[in-house]
């Protein structure tokens, strides 16, 4: 790997760039559309920025970037992206009420008109969100995309962490995934009757991922366009922790059916909490409800148990926020253990009581999934693209 790092380098990457021309015929290396690049252990990445409405003649900019590219001695692989700012304004709380006027501004009961991109063979997607890292976002995401299969549906799991992609890990799927045929687009990898993805496939662990916020929307939307996804019921998406740009472009720009935001007892925590719920509610987003994580520990040995972060915070938030509180997640040795196994709780030891409190958080999150998707159904459908 060190010979890829010393052969290869972003000048390098630019000049062979030179030869790729954009739609006006400029060199792509000096176009102002070449927003990023980023080399790292023999893999490259490239973000372009553009105008949607130029999309297709940028297509053909961005495969032969591609190419050329992957072309450079030294090169493992590359990851050329197109992303589009958008140029309308967010959809802000009041406006956003103005917008459902002449006389149905309640109908929708909170469901949004679809907008962004919708994913083909996937019928919903569902965001688990947290307002900060480290309080077990990922562990939750996996367990609950598990817990909802034993419910019958058809369910896939996107690793939408960029930064600290765990989906790997608590599967214990390591490789990369194949393409279809004609190159354009990557098959989910599966276990445990899931489909699976993450950025996670694509780089090596220990890669440190120095991305700016376009490139990250960017890689994100590739791996829900390009990926084929479906038939799937639902495509739960584990997002990056916090409630920055990367995380609100991401509610607005993909069509998603509800939130579901994971917390720990502890008051730093809720406010963060508190400001994933808001985020989700300034685009219009139905919360699905809130998860207590860590809510009290278990002793291994004796059984016994402690509230070591307090207990009930977020049931207490959820209620102040009007949203529903969906369930408690002990702090267990067995759950951190299997889940470092690459063996989530759900398939290590499914009869455990903490099995149990990932099904219980699942049958919430399916309930209210149904509420919101037959709201949604309700209304007028808009697509503004």
């Amino acid at each position: 790997m060190m010979s890829h790092t010393a052969e290869l380098s972003e000048d390098t990457v630019r000049s062979t760039l030179a030869k790729v021309r954009t739609p006006e015929g400029v060199a792509l290396s000096v176009s102002p559309a070449l927003a990023g690049v980023v080399v790292t252990s023999g893999k490259v990445y490239l973000s372009i920025n553009i105008d949607p409405a130029q999309a297709r003649a940028w297509e053909d900019v961005r495969i032969a970037a591609e190419n050329a590219v992957k072309a450079l001695p030294g090169v493992a692989s590359a990851l050329v992206t197109l992303t589009a700012e958008r140029k309308q304004a967010p959809a802000a709380p009041a406006p956003a009420a103005h917008n459902h006027g002449h006389g149905h501004g309640h109908a929708h009961g909170g469901a949004p008109a679809p907008r962004g991109i919708a994913v083909p063979g996937v019928a919903s997607i569902i965001a688990v969100a947290s307002g900060k890292g480290g309080v077990g976002k990922s562990t939750t995401s996996i367990n609950l995309a598990i817990a909802l299969r034993d419910l019958g549906l058809k369910v896939g799991l996107l690793d939408a962490d960029i930064y600290g992609p765990s989906v790997p890990r608590l599967t214990g799927v390591a490789q990369k995934p194949e393409t279809t045929p004609d190159g354009k687009t990557m098959l989910p990898l599966e276990n445990f009757g899931l489909q699976l993805m993450s950025i996670g496939f694509l780089v090596e662990e220990d890669t440190p991922m120095i991305w700016r916020g376009p490139m990250v929307m960017s890689a994100i939307s590739q791996m829900l366009k390009d990926v084929k996804w479906g038939p799937l019921d639902v495509l739960v998406v584990d997002m990056p922790p916090g409630t920055g740009d990367a995380q609100l472009t991401m509610a607005q720009q993909v069509n998603l059916a509800g939130a579901v935001i994971v917390s720990t007892p502890q008051d730093l925590a809720l406010i963060d909490a508190r400001r994933g719920v808001a985020m989700f509610e300034r685009v219009n987003v139905p919360i699905l409800g809130v998860v207590e994580n860590m809510a009290y520990f278990v002793c291994p040995h004796c059984g016994g148990r402690s509230d070591i972060f307090g207990h009930g915070g977020a049931h207490a938030e959820a209620d102040k926020l009007g949203v529903p509180f969906l369930g408690e997640i002990p702090l267990h040795m067995r759950i951190r253990e299997m889940s470092d196994a690459g063996l989530p709780i759900l398939v290590s030891d499914p009869d455990s009581p903490q099995a149990a409190a990932y099904r219980h958080v699942a049958t919430g999150v399916k309930a209210a999934l149904d509420k919101a998707t037959a709201q949604s159904r309700q209304a007028p459908r808009i697509v503004i693209e």
